[in-house]
């Protein structure tokens, strides 16, 4: 999988109230770099591990918030193809000049049912840090604050996500690993376009466009361990965790960066396969699914969107 076609998490744009605030908290507390800033004034950043010119956009704005989220494919003729599948679908599409983002090439843009903006782009520019290709050592720049390898996925609230489910998985060819249904429907899928077990997911929620979390890649289970150390020096508010997800496997926690936007640093979870059939939880069992070991819900967990 992840040959062709979209091939995964590329950026996303996310809405902050301070940008001073917000590259410390990106930079020195969850261990991104910076790239550049651009003329408009947004910040580029990076995990070390990444080869892509940024994966992390912050925007300066009135409320906090996701403005889109942008997805690699692997052909720059595969923006044809997709652009025609989704205006056959029934989504409007339009196009991004390269250069609009430092580094990043033409771009076609659509808004799904949730509300969300989604973007397809085939070319990236490489900037440092990036790992090394020739007798590479593990790191290039020594590691800082939580030591994130790469921008991993976002949880997204909105309504109508069964459309969301059919226009991903007929269009764009993701495949859903995981679900929660409950007498009153779809709750939330968990949606992938490669071999990992989500790499974007959605909550059904009545108001549209909403942000529940960015998420972070760590290498393990210490890691983890070691970014709740870091959050508690620095008196960085802690949602939940650390903790484990039965949904995806994941270790996790859960904190909010000084715009209110939350933020989550994981490792582990399952290594998905095309063969495989979709797990599914009910309401049952749903607290079990979230958080693992304390196997309750969290009301704000659930309910706290930007």
């Amino acid at each position: 999988m992840a040959h062709t076609g979209v091939l995964r998490p590329g950026f996303i744009q996310l809405r902050v109230l301070d940008m001073q605030s917000a590259v410390e908290h990106y930079i020195k507390r969850i261990g991104l770099n910076r790239v550049t800033e651009g003329a408009d004034g947004r910040m580029y950043l990076k995990a070390a591990d990444e080869f892509d010119h940024h994966s992390i956009v912050l925007r300066k704005a009135d409320a906090p918030g996701v403005d889109l989220m942008a997805f690699k494919v692997l052909e720059d003729s595969d923006l044809d193809s997709f652009e025609k599948r989704i205006v056959d679908y029934g989504y409007a599409v339009d196009h991004v000049a390269a250069g609009e983002q430092p580094g990043i090439g033409r771009r076609i843009g659509f808004t799904i049912a949730s509300g969300h903006r989604i973007e397809l782009y085939a070319h990236a520019e490489q900037s440092e840090p990036k790992p090394l290709t020739h007798n590479p050592n593990i790191w290039v720049s020594e590691p800082h604050g939580m030591q994130a390898n790469r921008f991993d996925h976002a949880l997204l609230y909105g309504p109508k996500i069964e459309e969301n489910l059919d226009f991903f998985t007929k269009v764009l060819d993701f495949r859903c690993a995981e679900r929660v249904d409950t007498p009153g429907g779809l709750l939330a899928i968990w949606l992938t376009c490669g071999m990992k077990a989500h790499d974007i997911a959605f909550v059904n929620h009545a108001e549209p466009n909403k942000l529940h979390h960015v998420s972070f890649e760590l290498e393990n289970w210490d890691s983890v361990g070691h970014a709740a150390d870091i959050l508690t020096h620095f008196d960085i508010s802690i949602d939940i965790g650390p903790t484990r997800h039965g949904i995806t496997r994941g270790q996790t926690i859960y904190f909010f960066d000084p715009s209110g936007n939350r933020d989550e640093v994981f490792a582990g979870g399952y290594t998905y396969y095309p063969d495989n059939p979709t797990r599914t939880w009910d309401e049952t069992q749903i607290g079990k699914g979230i958080f693992y070991y304390e196997r309750v819900l969290n009301e704000a967990f659930l309910s706290v969107v930007t």
